[in-house]
């Protein structure tokens, strides 16, 4: 057999295959010039946010006084270096809801609607979606009272009271949190009151309320395409704002965590989009979205 012949062929053909090959590959998406875009966050149909209160990181995750946060925590995901804003808790509702403090600086009650700032309520209604909150302790649907001693209700906790723009009927007690889980809002707050939030009981109650009140939710929705998240208002003020924060539903990848800092403001621009928003409020709009730990 004759040996192969080399064939030599001209530059300029060489150079129009080479951009063949590129743009070929470039086309299937195997090669390309930018880096890689994280991937997009999943459309989920329910989230209820549940916001508890002045624990540290440290005294919540891997605490046995907290079960069932670190069960989620394990079927779920974990936000290992969240944080939040600033001291005491009224301004950290203010800015998780709204991307600012709004000028609030102490727990003292302000004046129902003095803001017209956006907010998470006032987009998503803006947007036509369905947006309410569920507090325990509320006297009644669409209260303002500043707090009521006999229920252990404590407005400084539920800040959708200081805007305007979000219609106080959308602020339900929490026995108006349904049973059937297909009608809750798109997004969704609960709050405990001053007992079962942990601020004036302990861990171990928190927990337990958590379970036995958002439990079957979150069970619910593994297979409903819905989402759970859990966070604190603040820490101890010994922690530098450490803040335990687990996500867990549907599209979280099980036993998930990210070591990337995040806050409030983090948070909230990962529920406007979450959402499908295209605004975001204050601070949120310069905040990056949660990642690391969809499916």
């Amino acid at each position: 057999m004759s040996p192969a012949v080399a064939v030599r062929r001209p530059r300029w053909l060489l150079s129009m295959l080479g951009a063949a090959v590129v743009l070929a590959v470039a086309s299937i998406g195997v090669w390309s010039a930018e880096p890689a875009h994280a991937a997009a966050l999943p459309t989920p149909d329910h989230v209820v946010v549940v916001v508890l209160e002045n624990h540290a990181y440290s005294q919540v995750i891997g605490s046995s006084s907290a079960p069932y946060i670190n069960s989620l925590k394990t079927g779920g995901a974990n936000l290992t270096a969240s944080y939040a804003i600033t001291h005491p808790s009224q301004p950290n509702y203010m800015a998780l809801f709204s991307g600012g403090t709004q000028g609030i600086t102490s727990d003292s009650c302000y004046t129902p609607g003095f803001s017209s700032a956006a907010n998470l309520g006032s987009e998503l209604i803006a947007a036509g979606l369905a947006w309410g909150s569920y507090n325990e302790g509320l006297p009644s649907q669409g209260s303002t009272v500043c707090s009521n001693s006999s229920t252990k209700y404590a407005r400084k906790h539920n800040p959708w009271f200081g805007f305007s723009n979000v219609p106080t009927n959308t602020a339900y007690t929490f026995a108006q949190f349904p049973t059937n889980y297909s009608t809750l809002p798109k997004i969704s707050f609960v709050v405990p009151n001053l007992c079962n939030d942990m601020h004036d009981c302990s861990v171990s109650t928190g927990d337990t309320w958590l379970q036995n009140n958002l439990g079957a939710y979150a069970t619910w929705a593994t297979t409903h395409n819905s989402l759970l998240i859990v966070t604190f208002d603040e820490d101890n003020s010994l922690n530098g704002n450490h803040i335990p924060t687990v996500l867990y539903g549907q599209h979280v990848t099980a036993g998930s965590s990210s070591s990337t800092t995040y806050n409030h403001y983090n948070l909230l621009r990962t529920l406007e989009d979450l959402a499908g928003l295209t605004t975001h409020a204050g601070s949120a709009a310069s905040a990056s979205d949660i990642t690391g730990i969809w499916s």
